[in-house]
């Protein structure tokens, strides 16, 4: 199941004017709204690659919603991972969108500047809704320069921070105090870089956009019309990993590495540091038992104190022709106790108010698992999501590119992020 952002509809033909907006939601009796009729008629919901695992799940959630709502007929829809972006852009310009749909930020960004799904915070009926979430959750669906949120909050993702206390401890390095802050991290890496002369590096991967915004780089102006990473700031960030690189503080196959090939690198104990999840204490513990019985757990480090989060949300599409029942849908979807029940079944963090605070999330049972999920459901207070909702694959390999000819010093740090940031801005003008 998608926990992580996909590519953006930056493509995605704007063929349908703005459609007027006009009030909906789900009434408290379930049979009128203030939408200006009751919730009834056919209505369809689109998931994200979830039918495979949880095709019981769904089926009950619509078995309870028809029970409710006894004049709503539920069409379960799910499309596969890939190649969901161009499905979404499809029916947008066609005018097919199922009545409520599956998105994340990126994916509802386009569909919002074309006008094809509703703006809550526009909606009196949806927009009451707003406090039954958490505000970090709320506010991730927030699209700049649009002037509000455009899906109901559904699932969270966070992850922690693995490093290798026998890794620590072998140069000198204290392994009950992992970096917290970026200046830590640098300090650690190139502790580990001359005590192993050169042998153990700290980091496995060259810096992505959430690097520079967990660093305090100020990413894109108000409205994201405008990448601008290329502050001094940022600048800054890419010379510190440009000094790592040079000293063997990052791994020397940084500039190829997939997140994959960085994880067999952790998992070979050849570098110190990697991001994960509970998904991988399985995986360290068949296969690499040393490594697991010195698996450290923290967060990720930041300048900022806010964690990086994924959010997933349910729009509302506007041509919908049962409004009112795809508001109440939407909104049962990701109401606190099925987020909860949901969150249950796979390792994912529901975005309702007061959730996290139950003892499932924030107490921990003394496993590993818990350990994680209570650490992972802590970062997520105060989180934020800090990669662009308009940054494409193609704008992020631009920037991937870039670095890495900083890195090899082919260009300097500034000449290498200004390069990226005047292509980036191309083609968010070209979109």
């Amino acid at each position: 199941m998608p926990v992580s952002r996909r590519t953006a509809l930056a493509t995605m033909p704007l063929l349908l004017s703005s459609l007027a907006l006009t009030a909906c939601g789900s009434g408290d009796d379930g049979s009128s709204s203030d939408a200006g009729g009751k919730i009834e008629g056919s209505v369809s919901f689109q998931t994200w690659n979830l039918r495979a695992n949880f095709k019981d799940y769904f089926n009950g959630l619509i078995e309870d919603f028809e029970k409710q709502y006894p004049g709503v007929e539920v069409k379960w829809v799910d499309q596969p991972a890939e190649g969901y972006a161009d499905k979404l852009s499809a029916d947008a310009a066609a005018g097919t969108l199922p009545d409520v749909v599956n998105v994340s930020p990126d994916l509802s960004y386009p569909l919002a500047k074309a006008g094809v799904i509703m703006n809550l915070d526009r909606e009196k009926a949806a927009a009451k809704f707003k406090d039954e979430y958490t505000p970090e959750a709320w506010t991730g669906n927030a699209l700049p320069g649009l002037d509000g949120t455009y899906s109901y909050p559904w699932y969270l993702n966070t992850g922690p921070l693995f490093y290798n206390k026998a890794l620590f401890t072998q140069v000198g390095l204290d392994p009950e105090q992992p970096p917290q802050s970026y200046d830590d991290l640098f300090d650690a890496a190139n502790k580990m870089a001359t005590e192993s002369k050169g042998e153990i590096a700290t980091l496995a991967s060259t810096p992505n956009i959430e690097d520079f915004g967990r660093y305090g780089v100020a990413l894109m102006n108000d409205d994201a019309t405008r990448f601008t990473y290329n502050e001094p700031k940022g600048v800054e960030l890419l010379g510190k990993y440009k000094e790592l690189y040079d000293n063997g503080g990052l791994d020397s196959q940084a500039l190829n590495m997939t997140p994959e090939k960085a994880g067999q690198k952790f998992l070979e104990q050849k570098v110190a540091l990697n991001p994960g999840s509970a998904h991988d204490l399985e995986n360290f513990k068949k296969n690499a038992p040393a490594l697991y019985k010195n698996l450290g757990i923290t967060d990720a480090p930041n300048n900022t104190g806010k964690p990086n989060m994924y959010v997933m949300g349910m729009a509302v599409t506007e041509q919908s022709k049962n409004k009112a029942a795809a508001v109440a849908l939407a909104h049962f979807l990701t109401n606190r106790k099925n987020q909860e029940s949901f969150a249950h079944k796979v390792a994912i963090f529901p975005s309702t108010a007061g959730s996290l605070d139950k003892p499932y999330w924030s107490k921990d049972d003394g496993s590993e698992e818990g350990r994680i999920r209570v650490a992972s459901a802590k970062m997520l207070k105060g989180a934020v999501n800090y990669t662009p909702v308009v940054m494409t694959d193609e704008m992020k390999t631009v920037l991937q590119n870039e670095v890495a000819k900083a890195l090899q010093g082919k260009k300097s740090p500034k000449q290498a992020l200004d390069d990226a940031t005047a292509q980036s801005n191309e083609l968010l003008q070209q979109s």
